[in-house]
């Protein structure tokens, strides 16, 4: 890895931080790769339970670096498919809640990763912005299916063509974001948010992300079913037990994970 990409932890929480602020944090060749292999130690990190996605300096991301240049359009595809895809599915993925602290803007495929996590914090001044159409381009990274099924067709639709800046009380107005904050507030809100969840049951977290994933894709009648075999699994699992057991003796539980 480069410095492109910052990955701290503190506790059982990791930070991980695009780190270009000179470039507005646009995504080059090495922050695709450093990006990739952040959210793939995240993954794979068995101390870490919960995760953030931030962009250093005056933004979260401008999106992709267009001064770097592209030669033909299967480069772009290429890129798209194994450069940011990788990245993008492991924040889908991953058995941890993901929350992105939106600071200034994202813009472009910094759009996409800021939507794609899980939880989302923005400050009060940020906001969002899809620009692909002012350019002949389309929204990529899988922000077509992530605006629509936040806001729906027309209100997705709009952002997409109209490529006009989205505030941050509309963002959370139309569903894009969970909490506004004052913006020097920003990363100690998500830090609060973040640590209170490594206190949940972490399985029960990682099947509920399963289930609120899957569920667009299921009938209502599928959805009961696949929500009782994953109730099954936890109903089964050390930490329920010992969430019941807390509950009737009136504690905190402590959760392992098992």
């Amino acid at each position: 890895m480069t410095d492109s990409v910052l990955y701290e932890t503190e506790g059982a929480v990791a930070t991980i931080t695009l780190n270009r602020p000179a470039s507005l944090n646009s995504f080059n060749e090495d922050m695709r790769a450093d990006l990739a292999a952040a959210t793939a130690q995240a993954r794979e990190d068995r101390a870490i339970r919960t995760v953030i996605l931030t962009g250093a300096g005056r933004c979260f991301s401008a999106g992709a670096d267009l001064k770097a240049g592209f030669k033909t359009g299967a480069e772009v595809e290429q890129i798209l498919n194994n450069e940011y895809r990788p990245s993008l599915a492991d924040i889908a993925e991953m058995e941890k809640p993901v929350i992105s602290a939106i600071n200034g803007f994202a813009a472009g495929i910094g759009l996409s990763y800021a939507l794609v996590c899980d939880l989302s914090v923005m400050g009060e001044s940020a906001f969002l912005l899809s620009p692909f159409s002012s350019i002949g381009l389309i929204p990529d990274g899988g922000s077509t299916w992530l605006l629509a099924r936040a806001m729906g067709h027309v209100n997705a639709y709009e952002m997409a063509v109209e490529n006009e800046r989205m505030p941050a009380v509309r963002c959370k107005e139309l569903g894009l974001v969970n909490k506004i904050t004052a913006d020097d507030e920003l990363m100690a809100t998500a830090r609060e948010w973040a640590t209170r969840l490594t206190g949940k049951a972490p399985l029960a977290l990682a099947r509920t992300k399963k289930m609120m994933r899957q569920a667009p894709t299921l009938s209502y009648a599928d959805a009961i079913s696949a929500e009782a075999a994953l109730q099954c699994l936890c109903f089964d699992s050390a930490d329920c037990k010992e969430g019941i057991t807390a509950f009737l003796e009136k504690r905190e539980p402590h959760f392992t994970g098992s």
